[in-house]
């Protein structure tokens, strides 16, 4: 059985993922109300599972400290339906966690239809088996559980891993000769994109090396967020402590549409180069995590 109590967080923090609750089952029912849709009539969430630190126990919520660095919380929404996980059915939720007093701390979430989920623990993905583990159970239609499940082979463990990392990384250093190549030519909205690419593939790398696992988003303080939550030593790669640095992340947050889109977007050459040198850092950082992870895989294969 999966846990269910949070009586070891503070009673604010309590406080507060019940508000997210509400604010989730609110916009839900809001995106489904007067569908003629069948789907969208049974549409239904199943499951709410908070993953993670918060989950753990091992958080961090002091902005001063590791240069402005607080944990986020992570939620698993199971849904009846693969369908409702598309975005269009959550983005009016999402901003209103981003937006609402009542919650402080950051929030995220992914949502998978049932299937999706036992489908992934059956298969050995470690990122759904360790929600399998760890989770808190905040919210239950029903008391079906998810399933048991089943880990990969050491053989099968290594060579998975190993694939995501030639794969995710050799694409990371392609986005970034074409990034150099556009900062070179002052091309700076073409190479805010594809620096916003090469990020985005650095922590799907790290996701998918570590949990065979990474979600279908172009977000990169989403993926930022779960990665560090891995691996806290990435949050080196960016200095929170001023606010142009933060600001300069939530620019390049916004290319993967807005460089290619919008003629109103604008990125500065400054903020660029710092961005690149970052990036770099990060860079290192992943693969530095990758190849120890992978030689302990191998280890284990080998016997």
């Amino acid at each position: 059985m999966m846990k269910t109590s949070i009586d070891h967080l503070p009673e604010k923090k309590q406080r507060e993922l019940g508000r997210i609750m509400d604010i989730l089952h609110e916009e839900f029912e809001d995106a489904l109300a007067d569908s003629s849709s069948e789907f969208k009539k049974k549409g239904r969430i199943l499951k709410t599972v908070l993953f993670g630190s918060y989950a753990r126990g091992d958080w961090v919520d002091e902005p001063h400290t590791m240069k402005g660095y607080r944990s986020d919380y992570d939620l698993l929404i199971v849904v009846n339906n693969r369908k409702l996980a598309d975005f269009a059915y959550w983005y009016k939720a999402k901003d209103r966690l981003d937006r609402d007093r009542g919650v402080n701390t950051p929030t995220n979430f992914i949502v998978h239809s049932r299937r999706e989920v036992n489908t992934a623990l059956r298969e050995g993905q470690y990122f759904f088996t360790d929600i399998r583990r760890d989770g808190i159970v905040l919210y239950e239609l029903d008391d079906e559980p998810l399933a048991d499940p089943r880990p990969l082979t050491p053989k099968d463990a290594y060579d998975t891993a190993k694939e995501h990392f030639d794969e995710r990384l050799q694409q990371t250093k392609s986005f970034m000769r074409v990034f150099d190549f556009c900062l070179r030519e002052k091309d700076y909205k073409h190479a805010a994109f594809e620096l916003h690419q090469a990020i985005e593939n650095t922590y799907a790398a790290l996701l998918l090396v570590l949990t065979n696992y990474s979600p279908p988003s172009h977000k990169l303080s989403f993926l930022r967020a779960l990665a560090e939550e891995r691996e806290r030593r990435l949050a080196e790669a960016w200095p929170r402590d001023q606010q142009r640095y933060r600001a300069w992340f939530n620019t390049l947050n916004e290319a993967y549409v807005k460089a290619r889109y919008s003629k109103h977007y604008a990125i500065s050459e400054e903020a660029l180069v710092w961005l690149g040198e970052r990036t770099g850092e990060l860079h290192r950082l992943v693969e530095e995590v990758c190849r120890a992870h992978l030689a302990r895989l191998k280890e284990v294969a080998d016997g």
